[in-house]
């Protein structure tokens, strides 16, 4: 009877260990077996007091609790990271006002992949280069860099690049004007097509299973901006000839997720725009291919979202969060290979 009583209570405490790993693993804590990351773009604050929206404030908030919940790696921002002129210089206080005291929380304090948008090349966008040196989260090596991170626990890759869309197209709203600021109307071919054959040597050699290019303005779009011709043109055969798994952008103030069909290979293209304004404009269905729009938010009475990434060895799926931590919409892209 003694040794009855000892094996069920052996058992119990077995089954509540269980629980309890299982517990533990399904909170994001424990050895990890997936890699984890964030994209958000178009977060850039004010450019007067208090340098920050409601809707940013919100969107770090969240971006906070889910990094400290999931065990994020990284994050990869989209640009415009500050409205309207940029930063003067490397010691401009809005690092500190728009960037370092609203994304504060400490699990966000992870390696931030930084790309330039056209607000961006307003004003210095050296200046942001420069702040790598003196932020240990700031990443910003060069206008178009590339990264390449492993699953834990196995041989799968994920390879990010970061382009600079204004570099490869100039300004694409010639009417949005920026006071005291001359617009990059002329494209300087030159660094245009050097960046193009960069862009062509890293995804033709990429051995990456999910293979990533992140920009600033969108290959397609419905909204305000509508999609960019000059990617169109330039991009958008490399990222369908070298495979790649996903393209996402910013730009426009809203989440999208469009995926056009195509005999040989299918490139998912996610906007992720809306962590400082919203705009839910649909001014350019007629510039993606009809039936690609799988997804469109843009709820004018939210404070935002942003996109959770999540890379295991059979699939990466791409997560829309809404400020408030509701999951809006959810994809599912499985290996190159």
């Amino acid at each position: 009877m003694q040794t009855y009583k000892n094996v069920r209570v052996l058992y119990f405490v077995c089954l509540f260990s269980l629980l309890s790993l299982s517990e533990h693993f399904a909170s994001g804590k424990g050895q990890k077996q997936s890699l984890r990351f964030f994209a958000v773009g178009d977060w850039g604050g004010l450019p007067f007091f208090p340098y920050k929206t409601f809707v940013e404030e919100a969107v770090a908030y969240q971006m906070g609790k889910l990094a400290e919940k999931f065990q994020a790696n990284f994050v990869i921002s989209l640009g415009d990271n500050f409205y309207t002129k940029g930063v003067k210089d490397s010691s401009d206080a809005r690092f500190k006002n728009t960037f370092e005291d609203v994304f504060s929380a400490k699990p966000l304090h992870i390696p931030w992949l930084i790309s330039a948008g056209n607000h961006d090349h307003y004003g210095n966008v050296s200046g942001q280069l420069e702040y790598s040196k003196k932020s240990k989260r700031w990443k910003f090596p060069s206008l178009y860099y590339t990264r390449k991170f492993q699953v834990p626990s196995s041989n799968a890759t994920v390879e990010v690049l970061i382009i600079d869309t204004v570099l490869l197209c100039g300004k694409t709203d010639p009417d949005a004007k920026v006071p005291g600021q001359p617009l990059p109307y002329t494209i300087d071919h030159t660094q245009a097509d050097k960046q193009l054959q960069w862009i062509k040597k890293k995804l033709k050699s990429s051995k990456a299973t999910y293979l990533l290019v992140c920009g600033h303005y969108p290959v397609y779009s419905v909204a305000e901006h509508g999609s960019t011709d000059c990617l169109l043109k330039k991009l958008l055969p490399m990222l369908k000839k070298y495979k790649v798994s996903a393209y996402i952008s910013g730009h426009d103030h809203n989440l999208q997720h469009i995926q056009p069909s195509d005999a040989t290979w299918t490139v998912e293209y996610f906007i992720v725009g809306c962590a400082n304004y919203i705009n839910n404009e649909k001014t350019h269905m007629s510039s993606i291919p009809s039936g690609s729009l799988k997804f469109f938010w843009a709820n004018l009475f939210s404070l935002g979202g942003f996109t959770y990434v999540e890379a295991s060895v059979d699939k990466m799926t791409v997560t829309f969060y809404e400020s408030n931590g509701n999951v809006l919409y959810e994809r599912s892209i499985f290996p190159r290979n």
